[in-house]
């Protein structure tokens, strides 16, 4: 456990649980987000990440995404399959912390206290457009820069340098895993940002590209549905093997329990 969550664990008395072989902190929005302006106040290195039932599953086969979650100082539970599965494995009631819930918040703080973000990732066009609608939603926010998620692997090094030469207080880096947990592990000492978070394709719904659930919908449980039902052709096969896989983790952890 890093300097980081140390504090975490003393100044909220938390837990660090282990499910399913991934380590999670018990962390409520509002802990979290107290956190992370603790982080960019006192310009210490917060690495976040979200754990969801994908990455769960997906933590099983590759030890590099594994090892970069391990690596983060701040990991929260964003989809509800996990939420309900700690609560299957008595670890008790799990707040969700959506990670595009934890992007508009901290994007929300930005504008009222002048912290500048930084987004890396997503296509020039989405992301130009997510910008301007942030920044409609929330006045007098503005950007470190933004930097769209396609170039080459020759490239990064001049990105990561115009990154840290922005003094960013957070950058949020739009990109899938494991390819932004492998960004943040080989750059985050180079980036001198204090607030690191990978946020994947939420920039999209920022932008308005990709509609989010209705908070119904979020609130049973259900948005994987309700996204799947959006691209049925690309996500079915995806979200049923995943699913799928996972009721099988479950059933094995809770069959060891019983013993």
């Amino acid at each position: 456990m890093s300097h980081v969550s140390g504090e975490m664990a003393q100044k909220f008395g938390h837990r660090r649980v282990a499910f399913l072989g991934a380590p999670l902190d018990l962390l409520s929005m509002n802990e979290t987000l107290a956190l992370v302006e603790s982080a960019i106040v006192t310009r210490k290195r917060l690495q976040h990440v979200v754990v969801n039932v994908a990455k769960i599953v997906n933590m099983q086969s590759d030890d590099r995404l594994r090892q970069d979650v391990l690596d983060s100082d701040l990991i929260n539970v964003d989809g509800a399959g996990v939420a309900w599965g700690c609560r299957l494995l008595g670890l008790g009631k799990v707040e969700r912390v959506a990670g595009i819930d934890l992007m508009e918040h901290v994007v929300e703080l930005c504008a009222k206290k002048g912290y500048r973000p930084y987004i890396l990732g997503a296509k020039p066009d989405i992301l130009e457009k997510a910008a301007e609608n942030l920044i409609a939603r929330y006045p007098g926010l503005k950007f470190a820069g933004l930097r769209n998620g396609y170039f080459k692997p020759d490239e990064e090094a001049n990105i990561v340098a115009d990154i840290a030469n922005t003094g960013a207080d957070c950058l949020f880096i739009a990109m899938p895993s494991p390819h932004k947990e492998r960004f943040m592990k080989e750059h985050k000492d180079k980036l001198g940002v204090p607030f690191l978070m990978g946020v994947g394709g939420s920039v999209d719904v920022f932008a308005g590209y990709v509609k989010r659930a209705p908070h119904w919908v979020q609130k049973i449980g259900m948005e994987w549905f309700y996204r799947m039902a959006q691209e049925p052709r690309r996500l079915f096969y995806r979200y049923f093997s995943t699913n799928l896989r996972y009721s099988g983790l479950l059933a094995s952890a809770l069959l060891k329990k019983s013993r």
